[in-house]
């Protein structure tokens, strides 16, 4: 943090959900930057905001308009969870970790970014981008795509996160992988951390994260054979 935290004063990027913060901007951003990058996603989140600037203007949106704000199956699952959140919190995003995983579409990162930046929890919010770079850092080896891999770096995440600025520190690590961090070329000669970083100095760059797919199932041909006899009938492969 004393060295990332710096660089990301003078580097972060400017976007609207960071100058306007709220739980329901936080959120709302989260889910679009899932699927699509900042530049592409910030039309879609002005417009969003303008036809459904709360979430009980959300929960009450029309069909029709919602489907024309694009997004689709998020569009419904953030509706969804805002109709819940109006039924069970009033209108406003609940602060535990717990609630807001049991809602409609938040899973940990979508969680943890709303928890830090909002709501200024200790929280880690685990993506792609902290994998890698936690990767990187410390030479780790473990298949990112595996769960205990992403729980692994959670904890780590989670003690040595600032209790004064988590929701920078998450921010600063988006940015970081977003920006220098990157999965095919990193950028180590602009990398604030590049001489705390086992990959760089041992030239791992290009292979780490690792990222092994699990084995898909195996599939068999077999021949049925179906034998009838009057008053019975038997099965046989």
């Amino acid at each position: 943090p004393a060295v990332l935290l710096p660089w990301y004063d003078e580097n972060r990027r400017v976007l609207p959900w960071r100058e306007e913060v709220t739980p329901y901007r936080t959120w709302v951003s989260e889910v679009m930057l899932q699927q699509t990058r900042v530049q592409a996603a910030l039309p879609y989140f002005l417009r969003f905001m303008e036809a459904a600037p709360d979430i009980p203007a959300l929960a009450a949106l029309p069909e029709e308009q919602l489907m024309g704000l694009g997004y689709y199956s998020r569009a419904r699952s953030l509706q969804k969870a805002a109709r819940q959140v109006v039924e069970q919190y009033g209108g406003c995003l609940p602060q535990t970790y717990s609630e807001l995983t049991a809602l409609p579409g938040i899973g940990d990162y979508t969680a943890g970014a709303i928890l830090s930046i909002a709501y200024g929890q200790a929280v880690p919010a685990v993506d792609g981008n902290v994998l890698r770079i936690a990767s990187r850092l410390t030479g780790y080896e473990g298949n990112v795509l595996d769960g205990e891999t992403r729980k692994t770096v959670r904890e780590w995440m989670a003690e040595i996160m600032p209790a004064d600025r988590p929701g920078d520190f998450n921010q600063a690590l988006m940015d970081l992988g977003a920006s220098v961090c990157l999965p095919g070329g990193p950028l180590c000669e602009s990398c604030p951390l590049a001489t705390l970083c086992t990959a760089c100095r041992e030239g791992r760059q290009a292979s780490l994260p690792v990222r092994v797919k699990k084995a898909g199932k195996r599939q068999e041909e077999r021949t049925v054979f179906l034998l009838e006899r009057e008053g019975r009938t038997a099965l046989r492969r």
